[in-house]
């Protein structure tokens, strides 16, 4: 082997070491890709609650979850019976209740101007004369 074949060898790089450019991802076993993200020191805390509270392995897992869950929901695809059903029924419920409460207001009203009618009138029974029995 000469000087210029060994100096030409040590000068490229070996195999498998050549560094990537920043900002390039890492692909993982999985066919995933990995990403830095930055959370705050309270946003970091919630999703580890998170992350143990649902069972997660990691708090990677669960933010990956995440992640897919907010690109769903932004696809508009996501399970309606928990989310928008869920607050239409309570809207139901509540107009009914509104339905309800007018009702028994409309009646406590009318009632109470039919007293004051009767009163005025003189058909009340509290104004009849007593005749002394207890019946």
């Amino acid at each position: 082997m000469t000087v210029s074949q060994a100096l030409a060898k040590t000068t490229q790089p070996v195999r498998g070491t050549k560094k990537k450019p920043p900002g390039a991802t890492q692909s993982g076993s999985s066919g995933r890709q990995g990403m830095f993200v930055r959370l705050s020191s309270d946003d970091k805390q919630r999703a580890e609650y998170w992350a143990d509270k649902r069972g997660f392995s990691s708090v990677n897992d669960y933010v990956v979850e995440a992640v897919v869950e907010k690109i769903r929901r932004e696809n508009l695809d996501y399970d309606l019976p928990t989310l928008e059903i869920a607050r239409l029924n309570e809207l139901v419920d509540q107009v009914a209740a509104l339905a309800k409460n007018s009702a028994n207001l409309e009646r406590v009203v009318t009632t109470g101007f039919d007293s004051l009618i009767g009163l005025t009138r003189g058909d009340n029974y509290l104004l009849d004369d007593e005749d002394g029995e207890l019946v």
